[in-house]
């Protein structure tokens, strides 16, 4: 089977020793399944607002909601998804609901994240100036 595109092989050749070395540090299905739910969850841009701001102080349902321009409800709402998958704990004091982000790994896995996008970015920028200069 002959392949044209560029990003693929062009011959089909399987390294089974490559193969087996990578088989081996594959995580059982079952916490496959909740990494791709928890970044399924990460992609929405208010909740991810939500972490960041939370990364920063604990924070009252009210804040948030007035920091993203939504409902309390709405917000609510963002945050019991969060709560489901384990990103954000909540205490109450008296009357008041407040969040905050559930342990260190939260932060650190969106300080990653953020760090990805911003060298991508970054790079990207350097790209653009080479063609810039080149044109």
């Amino acid at each position: 089977m002959e392949r044209k595109d560029a990003d693929v092989c062009e011959i089909y050749y399987v390294n089974e020793a490559h193969v087996q070395s990578a088989r081996q540090v594959l995580s059982p299905d079952r916490e496959i399944l909740s990494l791709a739910e928890i970044f399924r969850t990460l992609g929405d841009p208010t909740r991810v607002k939500v972490l960041q701001a939370l990364s920063v102080e604990e924070l009252c349902v009210c804040d948030l909601a007035k920091l993203l321009g939504i409902s309390e409800s709405a917000t609510s709402h963002q945050l019991r998804v969060l709560r489901n998958q384990k990103l954000v704990r909540f205490r109450k004091e008296g009357k008041m609901a407040f969040y905050s982000l559930d342990d260190a790994h939260i932060d650190s896995l969106m300080k990653e994240a953020l760090r990805h996008v911003r060298e991508g970015a970054d790079q990207y920028r350097g790209t653009e100036r080479v063609r810039e200069s080149a044109g």
